[in-house]
């Protein structure tokens, strides 16, 4: 029985119907492919739109102007264009085959042959088309029953998938956490232990963008189980462990217990030493941005139990704040609902303030300002009629220490 691609509202989006109309979906040269398949037959929402084409590069940029569609060619050498359709960009790949691999990037051919394309793809939930007319799947490999019964598998061999492409592993096991039942295909589970060590020919901005797409999903710890006890991780990431996985298991209940929406980079602290120093390294090593590192190195520098909340969040920041008393499983989670819509105001109060007050200008203006707002934080940030009384009683303090 042929399964269909069940309607949604993102098959209605405006300016789609002129891009398959441009692509001769009509004459069967273009079909829906990948993600937006899976997720379609999921009812999940589909965000980014993915077409397979046996048109050529060239040919899709010229039919696309000659619709009217801006086409940006993304990815020509690997036969991508994005197309732009009312600010939504649509990815088509002209259908190809692999002529060589390194396990890093691929030499390919176009074809015309469909099956030939959706054999050099990696799992068999991912090899779906949809034909956008009469919304029939095409499916060569199984992976509409792999989708039903919440199995990823590889397409073949999945020592010769991942031989093809090392970062096949990592998405093996987010593929996992997403839509299996944390159970591994044997087959799979194997060639990716046996294979682990081809991730250090990976760029780490590859490795990092799966590892943080996989600590982002609801419940990635019985795939991060399954990845350290088979030593997946060793030769790139040492540092994660049975006890990472322990004090992420218990940020994940706290998350949940409170509320707050998982943050993979918080996820990632958990998971590491809790050491700052560590932390940085790794944050370097995954050639993470500053930001991102400042934010790993910030949720490990303490206990979040030394300050009450709002003060915490004034000295580094709500996010900061957040993520110190969900990791810090001593830390009361009562103390998050006071951050909820919380922006850390302004000392309403200046150097030039204390000056007027009788301060000599100096050093004592920095020390006696940093004064005032230490007992400014640990009231609660009063409002300005209780920071000009705190700011007299410094004044008058530091003038008699002056006297």
């Amino acid at each position: 029985m042929t399964s269909l691609l069940p309607d949604a509202d993102w098959r209605h989006r405006p300016g789609l119907d002129a891009l398959l109309r441009a692509l001769g979906a009509e004459q069967g040269l273009a079909r829906f492919v990948g993600g937006a398949v899976r997720d379609g037959l999921l009812g999940l929402p589909v965000n980014d739109l993915d077409i397979a084409t046996v048109l050529e590069p060239q040919s899709v940029i010229d039919r696309l102007r000659t619709a009217g569609i801006k086409a940006v060619p993304t990815g020509i050498d690997h036969g991508t264009i994005t197309a732009v359709i009312n600010g939504w960009p649509v990815e088509i790949t002209t259908l190809r085959r692999d002529v060589s691999t390194d396990g890093r990037r691929a030499t390919i051919a176009y074809t015309d042959d469909w099956r030939e394309d959706a054999a050099r793809r990696d799992f068999t939930i991912n090899a779906l088309y949809a034909d956008p007319l009469t919304h029939a799947i095409t499916d060569f490999f199984g992976g509409v029953a792999d989708l039903r019964a919440h199995r990823v598998r590889f397409i073949g061999e999945a020592s010769a998938r991942i031989a093809e492409d090392h970062l096949r592993i990592l998405r093996y096991f987010r593929f996992l956490a997403r839509f299996g039942h944390d159970e591994p295909d044997v087959e799979a589970y194997a060639a990716c232990r046996d294979a682990a060590n081809s991730l250090m020919a990976l760029s780490r901005e590859r490795i990092a963008d799966e590892l943080l797409k996989l600590l982002a999903l609801p419940g990635p710890l019985a795939s991060l189980r399954l990845m350290v006890d088979g030593g997946i991780l060793l030769p790139v990431l040492p540092e994660v462990d049975h006890d990472g996985l322990a004090r992420l298991s218990m940020l994940v209940e706290r998350e949940a217990a409170s509320g707050i929406a998982p943050a993979a980079l918080r996820r990632l602290a958990a998971l590491l030493p809790p050491d700052p120093r560590a932390a940085d390294q790794v944050g370097a090593r995954l050639k993470l941005s500053n930001k991102a590192r400042k934010r790993l190195t910030a949720a490990l520098e303490g206990a979040a139990t030394g300050a009450p909340p709002r003060a915490l969040a004034f000295r580094i920041g709500v996010e900061g704040a957040i993520d110190r008393i969900l990791i810090d499983p001593s830390a009361p989670l009562d103390g998050l609902k006071m951050l909820a819509d919380w922006v850390p105001p302004r000392l309403p109060l200046g150097g030039g303030a204390l000056i007027a007050r009788g301060l000599q200008p100096g050093p004592d203006v920095a020390k006696a300002l940093a004064e005032v707002q230490d007992i400014w934080v640990a009231e609660d940030f009063p409002d300005a009629a209780r920071v000009s009384e705190i700011a007299d009683q410094t004044v008058s303090k530091f003038q008699r220490a002056r006297q």
